[in-house]
C-alpha cells in the first residue's frame, strides 16, 4: 500500500494488516503519501528514507517494541509520532511519552477521533490541516459522461472513459458491490469477502472490519465522485451496508 497525497509523507508502523490498513486510508484521506511498515526496524528504515511529516507507531511489534521504534527515531527525526496500543496501562502512556512520542491512542479507535487528534497535532506542530477548497469537488450534474465501466479481468474501472485509481481493496470492494446487481452487501460480508484469512470477526475484530469497510467505500465514492448524500453508485442501505445502483 503505498497512496499518493500531496500534504506529505505518512509512515505507519503496524504489524496487523487489518489495522495498519484503517491507519493507511484515514492518512491518505488526509491528503497524505503512506508508506506502510509491519516491524519496528522496517518502519524507523522508512522514516530515515522519507522524512515523514507524520508517523504513527504501534507499541505491540513482532521485533523491537514501539518505544525503541520512537527512540530510534528521535535520533535523527522530529516527525510527529502518534503511539497505538490495545493496553490502557498509564505507565505505558508515559514511557511512550517520554520515549519522544507526541501523543497517544487507545484501540479500538474511532477513524474520525484518530484523523481529529493527528490533524490538531500537526496544527500545533506548524503543519495545518488543509483547507476545506483543497477536498476534491463533486462534478456538476450533466457535465461529465458518467458511464462506469468495471473491468474483472484487466482489474481497472473507468468512469466515462477515464481511467480511476483504485487500490486493490478498493477494486475488490467495488467488484463485491457491482457483482451483486443491486442486493444490498452487508458490511459484515464485504469484509469477510476482502480479508476471508481473519478469523472471527467477533467483538473488537468485526468493529475494526466493519469501520475498515466504511473508509473503503468513502474512498471509492470520493474517486468516483460520487457523493454520499445523493449517490448513483454506491447507496448506504442503513443499519445493513450498501448496495450498488448504475442507473
Amino acid at each position: 500500500m503505498d497512496h499518493s497525497g500531496g500534504r506529505g509523507v505518512a509512515v505507519v508502523v503496524e504489524d496487523d494488516d487489518l489495522i495498519r490498513e484503517v491507519i493507511g486510508v484515514i492518512m491518505q484521506q488526509a491528503g497524505f503519501t503512506v508508506h506502510p511498515a509491519a516491524t519496528g526496524t522496517q518502519g524507523v528504515a522508512l522514516v530515515k528514507a522519507h522524512e515523514p511529516i507524520v508517523t504513527t507507531v504501534d507499541v505491540s511489534l513482532p521485533d523491537i517494541d514501539g518505544f525503541e521504534v520512537v527512540r530510534r527515531v528521535r535520533t535523527f527525526s522530529d516527525t510527529v509520532v502518534v503511539m497505538l496500543t490495545a493496553r490502557l496501562d498509564e505507565a505505558d502512556t508515559l514511557m511512550g511519552l517520554e520515549s519522544g512520542a507526541d501523543e497517544y491512542v487507545t484501540k479500538p479507535f474511532r477513524p474520525r477521533e484518530l484523523r481529529a487528534r493527528i490533524d490538531a497535532l500537526l496544527r500545533r506542530s506548524g503543519h495545518p490541516a488543509p483547507a476545506a477548497s483543497e477536498e476534491p469537488a463533486e462534478p456538476a450534474p450533466g457535465t461529465v459522461d458518467r458511464r462506469l465501466e468495471v473491468d474483472t479481468d484487466r482489474r481497472t474501472v473507468r468512469l466515462g472513459g477515464e481511467l480511476v485509481h483504485l487500490t486493490r481493496t478498493e477494486f475488490d470492494l467495488l467488484v463485491a458491490l457491482h457483482g451483486a446487481h443491486g442486493r444490498p452487501v452487508a458490511k459484515g460480508e464485504l469484509a469477510g469477502l476482502l480479508w476471508p484469512d481473519e478469523h472471527g470477526y467477533g467483538g473488537r475484530a468485526a468493529e475494526a472490519a466493519r469501520r475498515t469497510v466504511e473508509v473503503h467505500v468513502a474512498n471509492v465514492r470520493r474517486k468516483l465522485g460520487d457523493s454520499p448524500t445523493s449517490p448513483r453508485f454506491i447507496h448506504t442501505v442503513r443499519g445493513l451496508g450498501y448496495r450498488f445502483e448504475d442507473a
